[in-house]
């Protein structure tokens, strides 16, 4: 394929990174430099996405992928998840996300499955057989869900955050349970609340809060992982956050664990990692990754609950013990 062809299909396939800006998606502004940090992040996604659009196979998008700044890197990352399962899903796609996943990104793995259910979103139900094939790891592969959460709540954000429809038995993954899938896409809607609200805590927080109480668990514990891992806070609002959270605030540690585990093992963790972590979690990133990684061990493969479910609720749990054994 030539350079040319590849450059048109780059074109072809790439949103414009005007449709990162605040105020093309009617979102909250709560200061110039949140807003800053949050459009960075959608600009930096869509320049991911095109990275994977224009390559000639995965492993050429890598050392673009790799230049991007540290803060921001996850996020192109995601985005490049995006760009190879929308070319996965359409006809005569290929494997280009199992590739990927072979190289660099395999260390970026929770970002990429998210950014396939980005893909999802954007392409026919009969396309998503194709698209989501390379999210085969059972555990993880919900992270897809939280995926196409975001991406609904960010760009149909009337009818997902103010309006607060709920996806009714969704169908995937294949053999659900249906009733599950909607929680982790309410997951999803959480952390893209977080960029409606433009960084504002309490703006995030009275949005959660006129959903049904039912969804507030799920939609906090998304939060908890934008809070974390995008930022545009400083340590009086983490705390803010955290006040309002109140009965909820273990889903929002949970979440902060996820982001902190995310940017841990990726080499990417920031100050504000380091700050999040330890006011929601009372931890560490490198215990917050240290208590991911040991709560999904041994996992039962059939309950009634999903083996994710069980996960997210190990990790509060154990951020729960730890806090208890503080003198």
């Amino acid at each position: 394929m030539t350079s040319s062809w590849r450059a048109l299909r780059r074109r072809i396939l790439t949103p414009s990174t005007s449709q990162a800006n605040l105020s093309v998606r009617g979102f909250h502004v709560k200061s110039a430099a949140a807003r800053e940090m949050l459009e960075t992040v959608g600009e930096t996604f869509l320049t991911g996405y095109a990275y994977a659009a224009e390559a000639r196979a995965p492993h050429d998008a890598e050392d673009r992928l790799e230049s991007v700044p540290r803060e921001f890197r996850g996020f192109a990352y995601e985005g490049a998840g995006m760009g190879f399962a929308i070319r996965d899903g359409l006809p005569f796609g290929g494997r280009n996300v199992s590739r990927f996943l072979e190289g660099r990104a395999r260390d970026h793995i929770y970002m990429v499955y998210v950014g396939i259910g980005w893909a999802m979103a954007r392409l026919p139900r009969l396309r998503w057989a194709k698209a989501s094939a390379a999210a085969a790891d059972p555990l993880l592969r919900w992270l897809v869900l939280d995926g196409y959460g975001f991406h609904q709540a960010y760009f149909r954000t009337e009818q997902y955050v103010r309006r607060q429809y709920q996806e009714p038995d969704f169908p995937w993954p294949a053999g659900g349970p249906a009733s599950y899938a909607s929680r982790v896409i309410d997951q999803g809607v959480g952390r893209a609340i977080w960029f409606v609200a433009g960084a504002d805590p309490d703006r995030a927080a009275d949005l959660i809060e006129a959903f049904d109480k039912s969804r507030h668990a799920d939609l906090y514990g998304g939060a908890g992982l934008a809070i974390t891992y995008a930022g545009a806070v400083d340590q009086e609002e983490l705390r803010t956050f955290a006040r309002r959270a109140g009965a909820h605030l273990p889903q929002v540690a949970q979440g902060a664990v996820f982001a902190a585990t995310a940017r841990f093992q990726t080499g990417l963790v920031t100050e504000h990692t380091e700050l999040a972590t330890r006011l929601l979690c009372g931890i560490t990133p490198a215990q917050a990754a240290d208590l991911a990684d040991k709560s999904r061990t041994e996992l039962p493969d059939a309950s009634g609950v999903p083996a994710y479910e069980l996960w997210r609720q190990r990790i509060a749990s154990g951020l729960d013990q730890l806090r208890r054994a503080r003198p």
